[in-house]
């Protein structure tokens, strides 16, 4: 059952260096951004998708989505997301609304996650929800050096334990966030110390930036059995 008080929000841009139109680029049959809008669409009663892209734009909406064009300004290789949230939020006249941030990059993602995210945030414990992925722990034993002076990244005795001893560590993964478009207004942007988190397994975790990339995440997909998925089955 979609969440009628969440809406799903896809940023979707034309340019990219390291793939060339990689977000309409066809991906198991379809364009990969479209994998993240019907998603959305599954588990949130709309889906918002901000673009510059024409194609896009232009397309004929047969759905509940809602198409949202994206000032060129914010469709740049440095536009922070905060802004293009804020835009598309205020643009939309979202306010009221809770937000499901769903990357177009992330097609490996189950619709579980997307659920138990939106569980999550609905403890109303967090600002924010995201998803995150096992880590390498030996990121413990590292630290900055300033001014000579070694600081640590977190407790200094993990610099000198085991890797094997230290605790997990888990890292964002960019697929899901979730939050009160309200709370995202006041707080002038995603950035807060009171984040709740749902695991994901390292093999949903995959990130598309180069060909390289979308290939192997392709060849995951399918070896899923995600292929249902675009059938809308």
């Amino acid at each position: 059952m979609p969440a009628n008080d969440y809406v799903a929000f896809v940023p979707i841009r034309g340019g990219s260096k390291g793939l060339e139109n990689k977000n309409i680029k066809h991906f198991a049959g379809l364009p990969l951004y479209e994998h993240a809008v019907r998603q959305g669409l599954r588990v949130c009663s709309r889906c918002v998708v901000s673009t510059d892209i024409e194609s896009v734009l232009n397309a004929d909406i047969t759905d509940a989505r809602l198409i949202h064009r994206r000032p060129a300004n914010l469709a740049t290789d440095n536009a922070p997301m905060d802004v293009v949230l804020r835009d598309g939020i205020e643009s939309l006249a979202l306010a009221g609304r809770s937000i499901v941030l769903l990357q177009a990059t992330s097609p490996l993602r189950n619709d579980d996650i997307i659920e138990g995210a939106i569980a999550c945030h609905r403890t109303g414990a967090h600002d924010l929800v995201l998803s995150a992925t096992l880590d390498d722990r030996s990121i413990l034993k590292s630290g900055m050096i300033e001014d000579g002076k070694f600081l640590p990244v977190s407790k200094p005795e993990y610099c000198f334990s085991n890797r094997q001893s230290l605790p997990d560590i888990y890292r964002p993964n960019g697929a899901v966030f979730v939050f009160s478009a309200d709370w995202f207004l006041a707080n002038g942007g995603l950035a807060t110390d009171k984040i709740g988190a749902v695991t994901m397994p390292a093999a949903q975790s995959y990130d598309i930036d180069t060909q390289d990339d979308f290939t192997r995440a392709e060849a995951l997909f399918h070896d899923a059995g995600a292929v249902h998925v675009v059938h809308g089955q």
